[in-house]
């Protein structure tokens, strides 16, 4: 009798099978937590940004977001262990301009991907300003009295920047360049390590957002001398307005994924990312922080990951400092 049954359910099933309806049906993406790796240390304005929009993006999914912080090398590490993730779609990159723009041109041979061929690009998400600080009672009040200073003494002035090969060593490289002095940078895994180096009396300046330094210019403890684009309600000057005819290179925060995701998941994750980018809210919170909302679809962040890559290459061979 029980082998009867048996064969029963066993046709049963089988018909089942054959007639198109599969008795476990596929879970629609998503069906559990994300990770988003962060290439940044805990504080960084890549971090504060990331976290915000994971905020947004978790109610539109409707599933967690656990952000993963992963610093180091210029946020090349977080980078390649991302597009070594499993590429399912629940594992996604929140990049810098560092880790998929200037460390790849600095250093194709010792980078261990390609960002245009290695990463998909799902959104680009931010652009900010960056700005060169310095001790409130430094001898410099300006950058025009540090580059003096650096010309009387080569190689005495330490700079703290994101690492080798990011994008703040690439600008104070051009610096260099445009201003004919020698200047040390001081590789740190993080824009805060780099900030806390300053004020502690570490290095002599940071180049890092100014989202992170701008309570310390109103605290009086720091004074920035220059800034890498115009930024409404801020004096600080940038080389165009002290009269260099170059000016820097910007920066961006993007979402994306490694290469070879299923196509339904990206499906899912365009439209949600615009959505959670968009949110006014969001928009508002990053703007009193000085973080400037730039969304751009994966197609115009590609095209511009194009142009600013082969930009990067050709910065750095002009400067004489790629490998």
């Amino acid at each position: 009798m029980k082998r009867h049954i048996f064969l029963l359910g066993f046709v049963l099933v089988a018909l089942g099978w054959l007639s198109g309806a599969s008795p476990v049906q596929a879970q629609p993406y998503p069906d559990r937590s994300i990770q988003l790796v962060i290439p940044g240390a805990p504080g960084d304005a890549l971090d504060i940004a990331g976290r915000l929009l994971i905020e947004k993006l978790e109610k539109i999914l409707k599933v967690s977001i656990v952000p993963v912080n992963k610093p180091g090398a210029a946020g090349t590490l977080g980078t390649d262990f991302a597009i070594r993730s499993k590429k399912d779609g629940y594992t996604l990159l929140y990049g810098n301009t560092s880790a998929v723009i200037y460390n790849p041109a600095f250093n194709p041979e010792s980078v261990p991907y390609h960002p245009l061929h290695d990463l998909d690009p799902l959104a680009l998400h931010v652009s900010f300003p960056d700005a060169i600080s310095v001790q409130a009672d430094a001898p410099w009040k300006n950058f025009s009295d540090f580059i003096d200073y650096a010309r009387k003494n080569p190689g005495q002035l330490r700079v703290g920047t994101l690492g080798v090969g990011s994008s703040n060593h690439v600008r104070l490289e051009i610096i260099k360049s445009i201003t004919g002095v020698d200047i040390t940078m001081v590789p740190f895994k993080g824009a805060m390590p780099a900030l806390t180096a300053l004020l502690g009396g570490h290095v002599d300046a940071a180049f890092v957002a100014l989202a992170l330094s701008d309570p310390h210019f109103k605290s009086g403890k720091l004074k920035g001398i220059l800034l890498d684009q115009k930024v409404a309600g801020q004096e600080i000057p940038t080389l165009q307005d002290l009269g260099y005819s170059r000016g820097l290179p910007l920066t961006f925060l993007a979402i994306f994924s490694p290469v070879g995701i299923p196509e339904d998941a990206k499906k899912v994750l365009v439209p949600a990312i615009q959505k959670a980018i968009n949110d006014p809210d969001l928009v508002s919170k990053l703007q009193n922080m000085w973080i400037v909302t730039k969304y751009r679809s994966p197609a115009e962040l590609k095209q511009i990951m194009s142009e600013d890559y082969e930009n990067a290459r050709q910065i750095v061979k002009q400067m004489g400092v790629a490998k």
